[in-house]
C-alpha cells in the first residue's frame, strides 16, 4: 500500500497514538498503545470509520479531514460521510 494511503497522528503527550488508512475505498483507524503503557507497541484492530465519525473529522476541520480531502477528493469524502451503510 502507498504509504500516501496512511496517516498517524502521535500527540506526544502520552495518549495514544491513531493511524488512518484509505482501504478499498473506506476509511479505517486503529489506535496504537504507547510504549510507556505497555513496554512496546500493541497495534490494535483496523476498525472502519462510522460516517458520523468522518462528519466530525470534517466538521471540525482536522488534520485527518484535510488529509481525507487529498486523497479521496472532497466529493468522495462528503458521500463518505452521508454513507447510511452500517460500518
Amino acid at each position: 500500500m502507498p504509504a500516501s494511503n496512511r496517516l498517524r497522528i502521535d500527540p506526544w503527550d502520552g495518549t495514544h497514538i491513531v493511524d488512518y488508512r484509505i482501504e478499498n475505498g473506506y476509511v479505517e483507524s486503529r489506535t496504537l498503545e504507547t510504549w510507556a503503557e505497555r513496554g512496546s507497541a500493541i497495534d490494535q484492530q483496523w476498525q472502519r470509520l462510522t460516517p458520523e465519525e468522518l462528519s466530525f473529522h470534517v466538521m471540525a476541520d482536522t488534520v485527518v479531514a484535510r488529509w481525507l480531502r487529498g486523497r479521496m477528493g472532497v466529493h468522495q469524502l462528503i458521500r463518505a460521510c452521508s454513507d447510511k451503510i452500517a460500518a
